[in-house]
């Protein structure tokens, strides 16, 4: 059964996800701190370059199967138009001031 975004228990994780699904980029880029950095399936990646391909060009969307960690770790139905769907680990670092510093993913 997938959660709702609204019921997402951190805040940027919720607004992450919420960008992401409504392929908001103004919404994401202002979310992520200065320098922030991601990694996809344990290989460090070009947060603007990633994002671009796999999110904002392929229409990506998160369906939340579970959360845990506070809401920062996320198992997730993701799907985009160049890969379809599948199953993915989302882990987010926040900073104090609400923004995400880090976040990484991979499949599951």
């Amino acid at each position: 059964m997938t959660i709702q975004v609204t019921r997402l228990s951190d805040p940027a994780v919720r607004a992450f996800v919420s960008a992401v699904n409504a392929h908001d980029r103004a919404a994401f880029e202002a979310l992520l701190a200065p320098g922030a950095t991601m990694s996809d399936d344990g290989s460090d990646r070009d947060v603007g370059d990633w994002t671009d391909r796999e999110i904002f060009s392929s229409r990506g969307h998160m369906d939340v199967d579970s959360e845990s960690a506070g809401g920062r770790c996320l198992l997730v139905r993701y799907r985009n138009d160049t890969w379809g769907e599948m199953k993915t680990r989302w882990t987010f670092t926040v900073e104090d001031g609400g923004r995400i510093s880090r976040f990484e993913t991979g499949q599951a």
